[in-house]
């Protein structure tokens, strides 16, 4: 028999394979992480409507909740970059894992709206540090032609933690009152406390952080000058975008729902698995898709696809909600594709030691500029209903469109540097 040469064994090998036992474990950590990430955000945006019940407050106060919680991941995606440019990738995923799963519990114990306000500011930081983390401590670790694919399985996640979020939702619902139902939420938010035992006894930091030299310049200081200051803001403006217009939906699409088509919590469950579906299918194909035809374009389609499944979305006629559920499976999946490409789009525009920087530092100004949105949302329904001021969000899939054009393609780069 002939033996097969190392380099095309390696080749033939798939890239999970490649990974490695202790690549894999950090996969499945990072894959965790997200998906408990997902589920601590999206029992909050489950919850406003009985929030705003049990404080007496309206749709604006309730969105600013949103609003807030994602503008202090902001502030947690630069320092959870920071921090794991200089103590280690898999040390800063245990501290904002037990920081957002903390401050998610506490926030289910919270006896004002003010007192819930400060709880969803350390959350948030927490929730931020968690996504840039995740994305480098993977990045590094899989090989350049799959990239896109790993992290696009890594971003599905996400939707895996939605779903458990809308299961726990309809229990809890079904079973206690709406004043007691979002609490009871709020405080299973403590589960993703267990990842860290998870990572503290079996995840490494790659490899290629481990050897790379150290630059003397600060890490933020380097993405905000020279050569890749105009790297680190044309990709903020992309991130602000694509977050902009999804976070101008699911935010309040389960308001929507509720309160303008009248359906019941069940009801409501329904609608939000399909859009479910396609979101997990959307995160999954648009790593091939990214692998395929590149960064830039891959972002362009989905950011196209996505702002026009938005306008439809909110177009269909009150009657017509079979029209409305089927809609609702683009609009998952090219909103939610969108996102698949930033784990490695951001691991291959930074160097090694500013990477979780850069990349924390982009995503998550991102996320708090488009965290804006719902607050903006939450006023203009007053005035023009819920379904008009959700279609604001397609302003930010034209934003994403535009920072395109400025943005290098980096599809296959080696970021051993």
């Amino acid at each position: 028999m002939t033996a097969i040469p190392a380099g095309r064994a390696a080749a033939r090998e798939g890239w999970f394979a490649a990974l490695g036992v202790k690549g894999r474990r950090a996969f499945r950590a990072a894959y965790a992480g997200y998906m408990l990430d997902a589920f601590d955000l999206i029992v909050l945006t489950l919850s406003l409507t009985a929030i705003g019940a049990t404080f007496s407050v309206g749709t604006g106060a309730t969105g600013a909740l949103s609003t807030v919680t994602l503008s202090a991941s902001a502030i947690g995606g630069v320092l959870g970059g920071v921090l794991a440019d200089r103590i280690g990738r898999a040390r800063t995923l245990m501290l904002s894992v037990g920081v957002y799963s903390l401050f998610t519990f506490l926030s289910g114990l919270a006896t004002s709206y003010e007192m819930l306000m400060v709880f969803r500011v350390f959350q948030g930081i927490g929730f931020g540090a968690e996504w840039g983390v995740g994305a480098v401590l993977v990045a590094e670790l899989v090989r350049p032609e799959a990239r896109g694919k790993a992290l696009g399985v890594i971003q599905s996640a996400w939707a895996a933690g939605w779903a458990l979020a809308v299961i726990a939702y309809l229990i809890s619902f079904e079973l206690f009152a709406e004043s007691t139902a979002w609490r009871v939420l709020m405080c299973l938010g403590i589960l993703p406390a267990v990842l860290i035992l998870y990572v503290r006894s079996r995840v490494e930091d790659p490899e290629v952080f481990r050897e790379a030299e150290k630059p003397d310049v600060v890490p933020l200081k380097q993405i905000l000058s020279g050569s890749l200051l105009k790297t680190t803001v044309a990709a903020s403006v992309l991130a602000t975008g694509i977050q902009g217009g999804y976070y101008a939906m699911f935010t309040w699409i389960p308001t929507y729902l509720k309160e303008e088509r009248d359906l019941t919590i069940v009801g409501t469950s329904g609608y939000l698995f399909v859009v479910i579906a396609g979101a997990f299918l959307g995160y999954l194909s648009a790593g091939f898709v990214h692998d395929r035809i590149g960064r830039r374009r891959a972002f362009a389609l989905f950011a196209l696809l996505a702002g026009a499944s938005l306008v439809l979305y909110f177009t269909v006629p009150s009657g017509s909600n079979t029209t409305l559920l089927l809609v609702g499976f683009p609009l998952g999946f090219f909103a939610s594709g969108c996102f698949s490409g930033f784990g490695s789009y951001l691991s291959e525009l930074f160097p090694t030691h500013a990477r979780a920087t850069g990349g924390g530092f982009c995503y998550n100004v991102g996320r708090g500029i488009g965290a804006l949105f719902p607050g903006v949302i939450g006023f203009l329904a007053a005035a023009i209903g819920l379904g008009g001021a959700i279609a604001f969000g397609v302003f930010g899939y034209v934003l994403a469109i535009c920072a395109l054009l400025v943005l290098p393609e980096t599809a296959g780069r080696d970021i051993a540097r």
